[in-house]
């Protein structure tokens, strides 16, 4: 079965046309959450109390305990959807049933029973098994590999998808977050508007951290509002930290230029504007100017040995060499 993003199983969710089983993989637990809980739309609201089933595989650490647990599993995934075409059942910690920490008879015996589910899954029902790592060389991941399609959780893709990872964390922590606000904070992470076909995404990391602060500085509040955003944000700040990028790509400096301006003036490290211009020459520059690609490589090796030599103001070490990359760009189209 295929490996897809989180973007084309909410894609699936939204047809209501699902595979029969998913496992969600990735250290980013709110993602992992978050997805997991998007699979109760395929059934109709009224009706989700009697078809879909959560269950917390945690506590199944015992041997005779996980006979139970997987037994229940099999019996509510082989449950048929009652008013509904559909049925889903959702296990969270199932690294757990996968890969019992201790090896007993009754384990080996609840994996058999793990095993012959996944080999003949029930076509009305939609399992969903969320995990952290999992040893890939074991024959169960094996087996996963060929009759489930495996979802990586990672960094959020999207902006959409940072909202959404602002809007869980913050309702861990028992408070609400106006959408604007959730906005302004995906933003500041620099997520993009739509998933990027290279990859490219946001700064998790940051995010996190920023949403850190954003909880530290509404302490008390029952609902964070967009102000409250702004305020730890910083108007500088609310931008998309990929513009400069793109408008690199494009040749056109001035805007460049303003955009390196506003990163810096956010609190943006120097350093870390100097990996993006490193990713743009590494990653674009032989597609879209092979021929200036050299040229780019010694300038942004230049740049990056008087940063660490503390050879100049580091604002005008980094617009010299957005200028630099910028004219490469417009040579290349005239060529």
């Amino acid at each position: 079965m295929p490996l897809v993003l989180p973007a084309a199983v909410r894609k699936q969710i939204q047809s209501g046309n699902t595979d029969p089983i998913y496992l969600l993989l990735g250290e980013e637990e709110v993602e992992k959450s978050a997805l997991a809980s998007e699979f109760a739309d395929l059934v109709e609201e009224g009706l989700r109390a009697f078809n879909v089933e959560r269950i917390h595989a945690g506590d199944l650490t015992t041997g005779d305990k996980l006979l139970d647990g997987v037994a229940s599993l099999v019996a509510s995934a082989r449950t048929l959807p009652m008013m509904s075409p559909r049925r889903v059942v959702i296990v969270f910690q199932a690294e757990t049933l996968l890969a019992p920490k201790r090896e007993s008879d009754a384990a080996n015996r609840a994996l058999e029973q793990l095993e012959a589910l996944l080999k003949t899954p029930e076509l009305q029902t939609t399992l969903v098994l969320v995990a952290a790592a999992i040893d890939r060389r074991k024959s169960i991941f094996k087996l996963l590999q060929k009759q489930a399609t495996i979802v990586e959780c990672g960094s959020p893709e999207d902006l959409a998808a940072a909202e959404r990872w602002v809007r869980e964390r913050v309702a861990k922590a028992g408070v609400e977050i106006e959408p604007a606000g959730a906005r302004v904070m995906a933003a500041l992470a620099g997520f993009p508007d739509r998933p990027q076909k290279d990859g490219r995404t946001g700064d998790v990391k940051r995010l996190r951290g920023e949403v850190d602060r954003l909880l530290i500085y509404a302490l008390g509040q029952k609902k964070i509002t967009a102000d409250d955003a702004r305020a730890i944000a910083g108007p500088a700040a609310i931008q998309d930290h990929w513009a400069m990028t793109n408008a690199i790509e494009s040749g056109q400096a001035g805007a460049a230029l303003r955009q390196l301006s506003l990163m810096l003036e956010s609190g943006t490290p120097p350093e870390m504007i100097l990996g993006q211009l490193g990713w743009v020459v590494r990653a674009k520059f032989p597609e879209i100017a092979a021929a200036q690609t050299r040229g780019a490589v010694e300038s942004l090796f230049r740049t990056d040995v008087d940063l660490k030599r503390s050879a100049g103001d580091p604002r005008v070490l980094l617009e010299r060499l957005v200028v630099e990359l910028c004219a490469g760009k417009r040579t290349a189209r005239r060529w």
